[in-house]
């Protein structure tokens, strides 16, 4: 059964859809978070898959993004998009059918690196799913040119100054091409493009105000991983240029009670590869199932 719901986060509006499993409650509740500039239409089958394992699943939108209030759009705030989650937790633990002493996170790129903070936080959350996260931009992207670098570096300070004047967000698409200015240029953007836009509508865009870049300059994951004081599951892509294999083992091994699973194809396989996501779909549910178990 799925409900769309709503929360207040910082004056915001939030918007959410909660999914709930067959079995009476109260029931384990994954709280999940997308990533860099993702909406929650794009985590719903992730939602069903876990509401058909018999754990209740919320979904959001960050404020800025996809059916959420908040002004200006499309500009992703670390500080923000982690008062979201922690007011979606809120959210999840009131609700009648959830065990509020069984609340998990689970969150994808960008998104992973919120459910560990949120998590290192919070010492009543049960357990930790972080997919592809972000752990620090890489030191050279892969197949990024110099000249794309200062190109992309102007853009996101073109962006922040005017931020600081009250105008407009200067916005790049997400995820472009080879050569093209964009958050993440790559060979197969044809490809991710078509799996955040396929099977019907979205309020995916590609578009985002690079500003945003600039707070995950700052953002250090691995910092709050060392806090954790519940298990975490990193799943790794083997060949990920976006999120590399070396940040993602650092992140899982930086936790007390850390594991990684690593997997074969690149950051976008986890979105373009249906039997990918079958498997590691199935390792996170025996996690969940494992890690929330009653006492």
């Amino acid at each position: 059964m799925r409900t769309k719901v709503s929360f207040r986060s910082g004056g915001v509006e939030c918007a959410g859809y909660l999914v709930l499993p067959d079995e009476p409650g109260p029931v384990p509740c994954v709280v999940l978070c997308h990533g860099f500039s993702g909406t929650m239409d794009r985590l719903v089958e992730h939602a069903e898959r876990f509401a058909a394992a018999g754990l209740a699943a919320l979904v959001f939108d960050y404020r800025g993004f996809g059916e959420s209030g908040g002004e200006p759009r499309q500009v992703p705030d670390i500080d923000g998009q982690l008062a979201d989650l922690r007011a979606a937790v809120a959210f999840a633990r009131g609700h009648e059918r959830v065990d509020p002493r069984r609340v998990l996170l689970w969150g994808n790129s960008l998104g992973g690196a919120h459910a560990v903070t949120v998590a290192a936080g919070d010492p009543r959350i049960a357990g930790v799913v972080a997919q592809i996260p972000f752990n620090g931009f890489p030191k050279k992207v892969e197949g990024r040119s110099a000249w794309e670098t200062l190109r992309l570096l102007g853009a996101i300070g073109w962006d922040a100054l005017r931020g600081r004047l009250g105008l407009r967000p200067f916005y790049i698409p997400t995820v472009g091409r080879a050569g093209q200015l964009a958050v993440t240029a790559t060979a197969e953007a044809g490809r991710h493009i078509e799996a955040l836009t396929g099977g019907g509508s979205t309020s995916w865009v590609n578009m985002v105000a690079p500003r945003g870049l600039l707070g995950m300059m700052r953002y250090r994951p691995a910092e709050a991983a060392a806090r954790l004081g519940c298990p975490l599951l990193v799943c790794a892509a083997a060949e990920d240029r976006e999120t590399p294999l070396e940040s993602t083992r650092a992140l899982a091994g930086s936790a007390p009670l850390g594991e990684l699973r690593v997997y074969p194809g690149t950051h976008f396989s986890f979105y373009t590869d249906p039997g990918l996501r079958d498997r590691v779909a199935a390792d996170q549910v025996a996690f969940f199932h494992r890690v929330a178990a009653p006492a």
